[in-house]
């Protein structure tokens, strides 16, 4: 057998095993796509796009929709960093948003944006497939100081802006999931002045200048200043050895909830700091699939 009949008589026997792999690694892809739709542009913003990511359940028709709003002190982070994507093997779809960042523009732009993105995809619900009815918003950090936010500021029109149009779409959601996030930026002043007052620190940033020489955006971007008795159920979880965002901050605002006679429960991590995985394990994350059941599901 010439060599060259030999290499035919090899590649017609390995035609089969690749072929094999060949249809293994398309149905891969084409199930990767399925589940993941990546970069969507929501919103343009003069030149800065602003876009998310849709993460399918394997049952897409008629999902609830939980809307994920990344941390990193409003100052970095991705919408990439989605710590909740857990939640679609539980029949969820899941929204990552991405928002201005303090470094592109100042509060309230962050929550304009996060506004705009929930009427986006309350416009779009058909076209995706998840209800557009049941919503939930979840974030952690600066990202839970904005899904709390976010949550107890229906019809404040200062605070809805008009970040991509669909004006004629509703921001309200049925259910609030706050992860470690400040709330109570003029308690913040006397607790964490280093956090809120110093030149370059986050909330410095977020504000443009000392929170407490912009007292009155301080209290607008806090959600205690906002919480009334229409507001939806909230579940937050913070650690009790957390020295970034202070467990007296989740505090607060459970307190106005409580006030109102609004569902409302906070779960603290006896030996959590400011993040980690643990907070998205059980019993963590059955607490939140529990919650979000109760309020969004069927």
């Amino acid at each position: 057998m010439t060599r060259l009949q030999l290499f035919s008589y090899r590649l017609v026997s390995y035609l089969p095993v690749f072929c094999l792999l060949l249809i293994v690694v398309t149905d891969l892809s084409s199930r990767e796509t399925k589940s993941t739709l990546k970069d969507v542009e929501y919103a343009r913003v003069g030149e800065h796009s602003l876009k998310l990511d849709l993460h399918f359940p394997e049952v897409t028709e008629d999902s609830p929709l939980v809307v994920w709003i990344h941390g990193g002190g409003w100052r970095k982070g991705d919408k990439a960093n989605c710590y909740v994507k857990w939640l679609t093997a539980e029949g969820y779809t899941v929204a990552s948003i991405a928002y201005r960042l303090s470094s592109t523009a100042v509060f309230p732009a962050q929550l304009h944006d996060c506004k705009g993105a929930l009427r986006w995809l309350r416009a779009n619900a058909d076209k995706y497939g998840y209800d557009a009815e049941r919503i939930a918003v979840t974030g952690s950090s600066a990202g839970g100081h904005l899904a709390a936010l976010l949550g107890t500021t229906n019809g404040y029109k200062e605070l809805e802006g008009n970040v991509g149009g669909n004006l004629d779409q509703s921001s309200v959601v049925q259910a609030i999931v706050d992860y470690y996030g400040p709330t109570d930026f003029p308690r913040r002043i006397k607790t964490q002045p280093h956090k809120t007052i110093e030149k370059n620190s986050v909330v410095y940033d977020l504000l443009g200048g000392p929170a407490d020489e912009k007292i009155e955006l301080a209290k607008l971007a806090s959600s205690v200043t906002h919480v009334t008795a229409d507001d939806p159920p909230l579940l937050i979880i913070h650690g009790m050895k957390d020295n970034t965002v202070l467990i007296g901050q989740s505090e607060s605002l459970k307190a106005k909830y409580e006030a109102l006679g609004i569902p409302v429960a906070l779960h603290v991590l006896p030996d959590g700091k400011h993040g980690g995985m643990e907070f998205y394990m059980k019993p963590y994350s059955g607490l939140v699939c529990d919650f979000l059941d109760k309020h969004i599901r069927k």
